[in-house]
């Protein structure tokens, strides 16, 4: 599957507003895009004594259902693999979470920490 070049101008300007949102409520990257064969990672970023997993996810409405509500057991699955493997490379003291930024039409965001639990 292709992406054109204006969606994936549009997912980073989102990965960004997303970074900046999370930044300016105290959480610090740590990294971003962190790719492997299992998935990707959007954001990582540590808030406090948490290591965080950030997932986003933009919509242009919700006509077909919210940006959190796309964060299927499936993806959460890849998400799970993909920090693993962050965790095998960079092993850390710290707890973890998962925590999805949605972002809807005209950059209304909903911030939604430990949005799944990693089992």
């Amino acid at each position: 599957m292709t992406t054109s070049k204006s969606t994936q101008a549009i997912g980073k300007a989102k990965e960004h507003l997303a970074h900046e949102y999370l930044k300016a409520q105290g959480l610090r990257l740590i990294a971003r895009n962190v790719r492997y064969r299992c998935g990707e990672l959007d954001l990582i970023m540590q808030d406090g004594k948490y290591l965080v997993f950030v997932e986003v996810r933009y919509r242009r409405s919700t006509k077909f259902g919210t940006p959190a509500e796309s964060v299927v057991w499936k993806k959460q699955q890849r998400l799970r693999r993909a920090a693993n493997c962050y965790l095998q490379q960079h092993p850390t003291n710290l707890d973890c979470r998962f925590d999805i930024l949605a972002i809807t039409g005209a950059n209304s965001i909903e911030w939604l920490q430990n949005a799944f639990l990693d089992r």
